[in-house]
């Protein structure tokens, strides 16, 4: 269910220029933060680290923005950059109110050109502070995030890349869950990626997990809390349903703040939750603790 392709132009070479937004290459004067509503200058924001000054709202990162944030300059290099996914089910769908969407070949196609890369999950190996390790990041500017067949897969590379240089292991998940147009072969991924964490705890490697705005679905329920460490953004959106569908069936409301990074803190399901400006150093701290031979 994995095909090869040519790595889109923007992502061939990997440069901090090149990991700005689409918003930004069209010039972010001001921008509005959608939990205080406060307007922001655009370039004091990106100073900021797309961070809202006024409520600490943390905007979306593309993976390549937070790469940037997260790792040496110049350090990282990409893995399996020319997978994307086939059409094992020929996936159509169409609803009457729906009738110009592209079948899921031509969605895929048309979210590549738009998001510069060939799928939602960036992978490859870098540096923090001189100490090595691999890294799968997720995209969830690329369909939601979704976990189809290549982002399951190359997850599951990174870690094997991992268990075969001995290095620890980062993911950082932002997902709307499995990808229903690969059906099966996306859900498979949820045992295909534990199976491979699996191994890499076998090996006595160290594998953290960093849960941005939203981490739900299937990436909820598998790699993203299987973490030695299980770290979190202020205010992300982390649990398996979202509150649309719960409240749908439910027909309550649920009370503010029951299904976000902090309530999953305060309830044991992970570690600790980092500010945006804080994740580098407590990174760097934690391979230093758990690797401190890894160069």
């Amino acid at each position: 269910m994995v095909k090869e392709a040519a790595a889109p132009s923007n992502s061939s070479t990997f440069s901090a220029a090149r990991a700005q937004s689409s918003l930004t290459a069209m010039g972010n004067i001001v921008v509005k933060c959608p939990k205080c509503k406060e307007i922001l200058y655009g370039r004091d924001w990106e100073k900021n680290q797309k961070v809202c000054s006024r409520c600490n709202h943390h905007f979306r990162l593309t993976a390549r923005e937070r790469i940037t944030l997260l790792v040496d300059s110049n350090s990282f290099e990409e893995t399996d950059a020319t997978m994307i996914p086939g059409d094992p089910l020929k996936f159509t769908a169409r609803p009457a109110n729906m009738a110009n969407q592209p079948d899921y070949a031509n969605k895929l196609i048309e979210e590549r050109q738009k998001a510069g890369q060939n799928e939602a999950v960036v992978s490859g190996i870098a540096t923090v502070d001189g100490q090595s390790l691999a890294l799968a990041v997720m995209d969830f500017h690329f369909m939601g995030g979704s976990m189809g067949s290549v982002v399951g897969e190359k997850i599951t590379r990174t870690i094997e890349l991992a268990i075969e240089r001995q290095l620890p292991v980062l993911v950082v998940s932002t997902s709307g869950g499995a990808r229903m147009q690969e059906g099966i072969f996306s859900l498979m991924q949820m045992a295909k990626t534990s199976a491979a964490l699996a191994k890499l705890g076998e090996a006595g490697l160290p594998y953290f997990s960093l849960l941005t705005d939203p981490t739900t679905g299937g990436v909820s329920a598998s790699f993203a809390f299987l973490g030695d460490v299980i770290l979190a953004e202020p205010g992300a959106l982390v649990c398996f349903t979202g509150p649309r569908v719960i409240e749908g069936f439910m027909h309550i409301k649920l009370p503010e703040g029951t299904i976000n990074s902090n309530f999953a803190l305060e309830h044991g399901m992970i570690d600790t939750v980092v500010h945006r400006h804080e994740l580098r150093q407590t990174l760097s701290r934690l391979l230093t603790m758990y690797a401190p031979s890894t160069k």
